[in-house]
């Protein structure tokens, strides 16, 4: 049977015509070369929106002197409406821990389709509260923080709004301790383990972070029956918080064999955990009726809102697009905060020393906790200094064009610590004009 090559017949067993062979060699170097211009032009794009980047934010900032901070006001903008598409019409309660600046946060909240705050201290919530910058408060962590209990207590409208975190009876008992056993009613949320332990759920493996000891949807139900059943407490929700999802970048960079790795593992467990989590609500809501059920991070909004027992999502991160945020395939946030060191000295050549700079964020201690010099694009941290407590070396090409007054544009490995190392972020506008806002730095606060 003929068989078809290049437009030509050729019987079985004849000899192939030089001239078809040839054809596809020419059109696979043309393709080669076609895609070769395809990415010079990519290339070229990203280097000519870098540097219009660059000179923006150097102009809106040049009567002021870095170190400095900025949000750049359209990226955040973007970004945030991003998170809403992602969300699939879930409401999202926005992480402060993430922002850490009242400006950000009620710009968030002033949005469609934000409602409430995920708080990480009590004292912040009672703050937040006070403040008004928003009715509705979940402290996403158990706090054992007495003074801030009583203020609580003592504050009938804050008790409406602020609602704190419980994973076991202990910490009902440290409540009690601090407040007396006939102390008014505490809005309680119950947290649920929602790591990925795939050994018939034994904790030999566990992938996610380590929060709740309640992992089992029985476990859920009891401590929501001891919840109920004890004076001064009503369970208003369930939180889990899918940290080996939402804050596991999928396509870490360099490393394909862990990119593939960590994609199956979150498919498990996003399977996994939306049957395991409806259970556990089923079960709970069988006990008391619930306000809310919240889950999910800035990384796994696509799949929480998959899971028909939530009713709300939470993000924070994806809002300022922090470098961590950089190793995913599903969304891609724009670089919205920023922060100038000034260029002091120049070494050699192809290296330039920046003023401070060791702003390292916390969790594993390796390099992807590191600031990453952004712009003017090409440059790099040394090896052996990495960013450094008053002084950040950087190296590339890039350095031999920068002198002594100049300024390096970097971007922060984790959203919201930036914030406790700056007083004001510098708001920068479509039209180039900047506003200061404080942080909470800025405001005399420090949550821990």
């Amino acid at each position: 049977m003929p068989v078809d090559h290049g437009g030509q017949l050729t019987a079985r067993g004849a000899a192939a015509p030089a001239q078809p062979t040839a054809a596809p060699a020419t059109a696979t170097a043309g393709t080669a070369k076609a895609t070769a211009g395809t990415a010079k032009a990519t290339a070229g794009t990203a280097k000519a929106t870098a540097t219009a980047l660059r000179v923006r934010y150097d102009q809106a900032t040049a009567a002021l002197d870095p170190p400095l901070a900025i949000v750049d006001e359209d990226a955040f903008d973007r970004n945030a409406a991003d998170l809403t598409r992602r969300a699939a019409n879930r409401p999202i309660r926005v992480a402060t821990k993430s922002l850490r600046c009242r400006f950000l946060i009620e710009r968030a909240l002033a949005r469609p389709g934000y409602q409430g705050v995920m708080c990480y201290s009590l004292p912040e919530a009672l703050w937040l509260h006070a403040m008004g910058t928003c009715d509705d408060l979940l402290v996403a962590y158990p706090t054992v923080d007495r003074q801030a209990l009583r203020a609580l207590a003592a504050d009938a409208q804050a008790r409406q709004h602020i609602t704190i975190m419980v994973d076991s009876t202990a910490q009902l008992d440290v409540v009690d301790r601090a407040l007396g056993e006939d102390h008014p009613e505490m809005r309680v949320c119950l947290e649920l383990d929602v790591s990925w332990r795939p050994l018939a759920g034994q904790p030999v493996v566990h992938i996610g972070t380590w929060r709740s000891p309640v992992h089992e949807p029985r476990q859920a139900a009891e401590l929501a029956a001891v919840i109920t059943r004890r004076p001064g407490f009503r369970l208003v929700g369930v939180m889990g918080y899918e940290g080996q999802i939402a804050g596991l970048g999928d396509a870490p960079p360099g490393h394909p064999v862990r990119a593939q790795l960590i994609r199956f593992i979150q498919a498990r467990s996003v399977r996994e955990l939306n049957q395991r989590r409806a259970e556990a609500i089923r079960l709970v809501e069988a006990v008391t009726s619930l306000e809310f059920v919240n889950g999910g991070g800035t990384g796994s909004l696509e799949s929480t809102a998959g899971d028909t027992s939530v009713t709300e999502l939470t993000a924070g991160s994806g809002l300022v697009g922090p470098t961590l945020f950089d190793a995913y395939t599903r969304f891609t946030p724009a670089p919205a905060l920023l922060f100038a060191l000034p260029v002091v000295r120049r070494p050699g050549p192809a290296v330039a020393t920046l003023f401070a700079g060791g702003y390292v964020a916390s969790g594993t201690g390796t390099a992807d906790r590191l600031p990453r010099p952004y712009l003017p694009a090409g440059l790099h941290l040394t090896g052996v200094e990495g960013a450094g407590e008053v002084q950040t070396p950087v190296r590339g090409a890039a350095a031999a064009d920068l002198q002594p007054g100049d300024r390096v544009w970097l971007r922060h490995a984790k959203a919201g610590e930036l914030a406790e190392r700056f007083r004001e972020y510098h708001v920068v506008h479509e039209d180039g004009q900047v506003t200061a806002v404080p942080t909470y730095r800025g405001e005399g606060q420090c949550f821990g």
